[in-house]
């Protein structure tokens, strides 16, 4: 039967231990990444609550958390308010519900735009170098020399209040400290031999850096994409507090602080203390994680 192609059909069962095999290995480093890292286990378990809770919101609040009931205002945890209501007679736990999807929303964006910005602007500068590589590194000095909330705070006062804005204030400062940290590491990759033989190949600057420069900064990306998580619902937090971040009447945890929280204190003190541990919680999850994290992507780490 010459020039036609002849099909091999495997048996359904060959196949099926085949895609078996194939599996076996992920469950494999699963289970060791589980016993070498258990506190990184816990804060991922927690991380995947704190997306379902967000996600399935509006089924899990048992109340609108927005509409308030003036004739249960401050009312101490029941059976019909778990967790009490606030000032204005608005259940906490549904604010509080709510609020995981506000404060995973700006971590989230914050994170992600912060971390690629700062990785784009970590290989140029390594790869470009010259008089580039000074003027930003100088730059990024005079950024890494204030605190991330005095930056986020100059941020709101040029763009404003409100959702959108602050997503900005609070990723602009995570781009420089992505960005130094980066261009460490891709400062060592553009000496490597196969960057070399690719340049001597002919290929375009811009091939090397996605093909051999980028894919090889990918796990400082994460640890940082994971670190930023947790500051980023921190500040968002701050600024909320403040009254500088999101606005009545959305659900924010940390405007739930500010909302009298103090004025409360002692008759009320469920108004404040749910709220903080929320917070407490998620910074928790997401710095566990990304320590996790950190200790698996790095090979010094990793080896030790």
């Amino acid at each position: 039967m010459t020039g036609e192609a002849i099909a091999v059909r495997l048996p359904r069962a060959d196949i099926e231990a085949e895609l078996a095999a194939a599996r076996r290995p992920f469950f494999k480093a699963l289970g060791t990444w589980v016993r070498n890292q258990p506190l990184g286990t816990v804060s991922l378990l927690g991380i995947i609550f704190l997306i379902f809770m967000a996600i399935f919101a509006p089924q899990l609040s048992p109340f609108d958390p927005v509409v308030p009931h003036y004739d249960e205002m401050l009312a101490a945890p029941n059976a019909e308010y778990w967790l009490g209501t606030d000032q204005y007679g608005r259940d906490i736990l549904s604010r509080i519900i709510w609020g995981a999807r506000t404060a995973l929303y700006i971590g989230f964006t914050c994170a992600i735009l912060g971390s690629t910005l700062g990785l784009v602007l970590g290989v140029a500068s390594a790869y470009i170098g010259g008089w580039f590589d000074l003027v930003i590194q100088r730059m990024i000095d005079v950024f890494l020399a204030f605190p991330l909330i005095i930056l986020a705070l100059v941020a709101v006062a040029v763009f404003g209040t409100g959702t959108d804005k602050v997503i900005i204030a609070i990723a602009l400062p995570f781009v420089p400290e992505c960005a130094r940290v980066v261009r460490a590491g891709a400062l060592a990759l553009r000496e490597l031999p196969y960057v070399d033989a690719a340049r001597a190949l002919g290929f375009s600057n811009l091939r090397i850096i996605l093909r051999h420069i980028v894919p090889n900064c990918m796990a400082t990306y994460l640890i940082m994409l994971t670190s930023f998580l947790g500051q980023a619902i921190l500040t968002e937090a701050s600024l909320s507090y403040l009254g500088l971040g999101v606005q009545e009447p959305n659900a924010a945890w940390g405007l739930m602080l500010q909302g009298g929280a103090e004025e409360y204190a002692e008759s009320a003190m469920w108004i404040a203390v749910f709220p903080g541990l929320a917070i407490t919680l998620a910074v928790f999850a997401f710095n566990l994680f990304g320590d996790a994290l950190r200790d698996t992507l790095d090979p010094k780490l990793r080896a030790r």
